[in-house]
């Protein structure tokens, strides 16, 4: 161990919440048929996204503008709320690096679901935070229980993705708004919309963003079809906003990435037919786990969480076979959710394949001692 590192970071794992898929193809010598496991939108940007990043890679030689300020004056119009309340950041993944920076030191409580997105927990570990973990209650994260652990732990912070991951399901406005008000004078909760753009509108308590006691999160990574683009934002209280200056990677935004994301902003009707051909994919998904007498979770976000009807182990080496069949899936990774799979939205072919393979890998899984 290099004797340069802080005790901190000595004592932490080498480790990166994710395999990538590419990780993957490079170990398994060859490239998946069909990509449904990180929650991408394979329908893509908006074609006026997609003009406005070319036309703009020939000015990559320049910074992006380190304070977003077209994107910025953009969201506010969108929300109808003011720039003050934005910040811009590289994906929700970014944002909350800087948020656990700028609130939690070494030792200090961080209250969030058992199999809640892993990031979160990386960027707290990172920290020196102390993670307590409520276990999900009927495939949901616990509103209720998250927030009497933070009572009992004097919680800096709570995260809550609503609509959930991995499980796809939502806590309604109402719920959301019960949370807040049963909120500990301390703590803040984060609330994580990287699905919003796909779900219902009772799953979308409106902005309030003068509010202290909530941040929200938003991207452009799953609707708007730009996750390799690393851009999003989170929305709250113009204080607090104001401090993500004082940690953030000011050119961590890059150029191109800021022109596409003004355009696909723009580009509305786009983004309702995206979550139009969203929608269809859940239930040709739902319906192809239905012919092979497995029963989908209900889902608002781009992705279908499936039940494989036995345990952890039955459920990883059925994803270990559709892997090996060219299906690349997750799964969650904490018992009970960990007796599904997930599958991201595709388009007709990943589809096609999917419900292709979806029976040899469960003949294969069930035919094994």
């Amino acid at each position: 161990m290099s004797p340069r590192l802080t005790p901190l970071v000595a004592a932490l794992p080498a480790t990166v919440p994710f395999v990538g898929p590419e990780t993957q193809e490079r170990a398994r010598g060859r490239a998946f048929d069909a990509r449904l496991g990180a929650n991408e939108s394979v329908f893509g940007p908006s074609p006026a996204a997609h003009d406005a990043m070319v036309r703009t890679a020939a000015e990559v030689w320049k910074y992006g503008d380190p304070e977003n300020h077209d994107l910025r004056a953009a969201l506010a119009l969108h929300h109808a709320i003011a720039p003050a309340h934005i910040a811009i950041g590289e994906g929700i993944d970014a944002l909350l690096g800087y948020l656990v920076r700028m609130t939690v030191g070494p030792g200090d409580a961080v209250v969030t679901s058992d199999g809640a997105y892993p990031t979160f927990n990386f960027h707290v570990a990172g920290y020196g935070g102390t993670l307590h973990r409520v276990p999900y209650a009927d495939d949901r994260q616990d509103a209720l229980a998250l927030v009497t652990r933070a009572h009992e732990t004097g919680a800096k912070l709570i995260y809550l993705a609503n609509p959930d991951n991995p499980m796809g399901g939502f806590h309604d406005v109402e719920t959301i708004a019960a949370m807040i008000e049963a909120l500990p004078e301390q703590t803040l909760l984060i609330l994580d919309e990287a699905y919003g753009d796909c779900a219902p509108p009772r799953a979308i308590p409106p902005l309030a963003p003068e509010d202290t006691r909530v941040i929200r999160m938003r991207t452009f990574s799953k609707a708007y079809g730009m996750a390799g683009a690393r851009i999003g934002y989170a929305i709250g209280d113009a204080a607090l906003i104001a401090a993500f200056d004082r940690v953030r990677n000011h050119f961590g935004v890059n150029r191109i990435a800021q022109a596409g994301a003004l355009a696909a902003l723009g580009d509305q009707s786009y983004l309702a037919d995206t979550v139009a051909r969203i929608a269809r994919a859940r239930e040709r998904i739902a319906g192809i786990a239905a012919d092979n007498g497995l029963r989908a979770l209900p889902s608002a976000t781009n992705f279908v969480t499936i039940d494989a009807g036995r345990d952890g182990a039955f459920a990883r080496a059925l994803l270990a076979a559709l892997l090996e069949r060219g299906i690349f899936v997750r799964m969650p990774a904490v018992a009970p959710l960990d007796r599904c799979i997930r599958v991201s939205c595709g388009n007709d072919a990943d589809l096609d394949r999917f419900a292709a393979i979806l029976p040899q890998a469960l003949a294969a899984v069930r035919d094994t001692p």
